[in-house]
């Protein structure tokens, strides 16, 4: 039997809620060091888009039998807006064809599904499978990077090992994405456009592992790389950026992000705007940091 792997690129924007450690200073204009414990405030909810999945598949095997081949085609078909029924029917899959050659591409598509419908647990339980199959699953290791660190609760007992994790998914698919080689059934744009969004995902979710862990002139550079080659931009890396930058006193830097969060339409909006005014009081009132 040939070695068979699907690698997933998905064009997708998480902006979920963005769910902060306990002990966040209550006071989030006031300045904070650069080693501090400080997280992101809480944001309001924001319903994922739906996932626009692109598999590029780099060896395509044969069906095991027309059963299976017709059963896999009928996943396929459904509706990836409903993400219930692709659970369901994938789901039902799986559990009739344990070993099928077809779980990678099942498994991904379902790691996505259940992040449409906010089963984390789920998300990263199928999420660990596909992975464990295929490592070089660009699009799930990126998905993966950048949905755990922001459905991240510290009071959870794995807290640290879910981040590291997160790191771990993310410096993956930053590395194999680059040497990714284009199907010919793909055009250029549309490969170079469905990398750089999963370049940008893990971009993103390594940030907010930095940021979560207060490493915050770390995180930067991250977030900084992800609003840049990102195709569809998300507001929560601006909004991430802006408090980076924020409390880092690079309060120029911060307002241009939160403005930038501030122009997408969405429920980040309102606070976006709130705290790029914080941020211009700042400036005017303290000293900014060098960069």
């Amino acid at each position: 039997m040939r070695k068979t792997w699907n690698i997933w690129l998905g064009a997708v924007t998480i902006a979920g809620l963005l769910v902060c450690a306990s002990g966040v200073a209550a006071g989030q204009g006031s300045q904070q060091g650069q080693g501090s414990k400080s997280q992101p405030p809480a944001q309001p909810s924001d319903k994922p888009k739906t996932p626009e999945v692109t598999p590029l598949t780099l060896d395509v095997p044969a069906p095991v039998n027309a059963e299976e081949e017709a059963a896999y085609k009928a996943f396929q078909a459904v509706n990836p807006n409903d993400a219930a029924k692709k659970i369901e029917t994938g789901e039902a899959f799986l559990q009739k064809y344990p070993e099928s050659r077809y779980r990678p591409p099942v498994y991904g598509a379902l790691t996505f599904a259940y992040v449409q419908v906010g089963n984390m647990q789920k998300m990263q339980e199928v999420g660990e499978k596909e992975i464990a199959l295929t490592p070089s699953d660009v699009s799930t290791l990126a998905l993966m990077g950048q949905t755990l660190p922001r459905s991240w609760k510290s009071s959870a007992p794995d807290a640290m090992q879910v981040l590291a994790k997160a790191e771990q998914y993310s410096k993956q698919a930053i590395e194999i994405a680059p040497t990714l080689s284009r199907p010919e059934n793909m055009t250029e744009e549309a490969f170079a456009s469905a990398r750089n969004q999963a370049l940008a995902m893990a971009h993103s979710g390594l940030g907010l592992v930095y940021v979560r862990r207060g490493k915050h002139a770390e995180a930067i550079p991250e977030l900084e790389q992800a609003v840049k080659i990102d195709p569809n931009p998300d507001p929560v890396n601006y909004y991430l950026l802006g408090i980076t930058n924020k409390i880092t006193s690079h309060f120029d830097d911060a307002v241009a992000a939160f403005n930038k969060c501030a122009a997408m339409t969405g429920p980040m909006q309102g606070t976006c705007k709130t705290q790029a005014e914080d941020a211009k009081k700042l400036g005017a009132t303290q000293l900014s940091a060098p960069k």
